[in-house]
């Protein structure tokens, strides 16, 4: 399941907790919009250092290249 979609399904099962005035399952729908940001989150984090170990690696061999 995407991260996004966890949060949308997180924020419209805590309206209806809300709007049901059910506390259990409003928790349920923060707890799941809160795990949809967090696996963001780390994703993005991933991307980045496999960024940047890429740009690493790219620079490395270049230097090799040059020698």
């Amino acid at each position: 399941m995407s991260e996004k979609f966890e949060q949308l399904k997180g924020k419209a099962k805590e309206a209806a907790g809300k709007v049901t005035g059910d506390k259990h399952t409003e928790a349920e729908g923060k707890a799941e919009n809160l795990g949809g940001k967090v696996k963001e989150a780390v994703n993005d984090l991933k991307d980045s250092a496999q960024g940047a170990i890429d740009g690493i690696k790219k620079s490395l061999d270049s230097d090799k290249d040059g020698e």
